[in-house]
């Protein structure tokens, strides 16, 4: 397929082996974990929202970077995108059923940190205050 890596000669095996350079899950573990990629897949977790939406939804991120992440994930395959058209049109985000397989595993994840934020605030906090000892 022309403009698609091709990784038919990748045999995954062991789990060990995510840490090689060459392996492809290291990729999409960049997209689905990086700054933004997580909050926008957290986001749709709950339904379809238009870009504006979405952008109130996530504090801190800019149209740009929005725009990039929301890129990068339709790209992957584990995000959707409608066009409306209208002026200006409207676009509307929701999870594939490949991104939506993101959802549980995601979700533990961020009940696990909500549930330990203030044991690890601590933590540094307390680290901090010994001088890092």
């Amino acid at each position: 397929m022309e403009g698609r890596m091709q990784v038919t000669e990748w045999t995954p095996g062991t789990m060990s082996e995510v840490f090689h350079s060459d392996c492809p899950a290291r990729v999409v573990l960049d997209h689905v974990t990086s700054r933004w990629g997580v909050w926008v897949l957290m986001a749709l977790q709950r339904g379809d929202l238009r870009f504006y939406e979405l952008r109130e939804r996530i504090e801190g991120i800019s149209e740009k970077m929005l725009s990039q992440t929301l890129r990068t994930l339709v790209r992957d395959g584990l995000v959707w995108r409608e066009v409306e058209p209208s002026t200006p049109p409207k676009v509307t985000y929701g999870l594939t059923p490949l991104g939506r397989g993101t959802g549980e595993p995601l979700a533990e994840l961020f009940g696990w940190i909500r549930d330990h934020a203030f044991e690890i605030l601590d933590t540094q906090a307390e680290f901090d205050r010994v001088g890092g000892k």
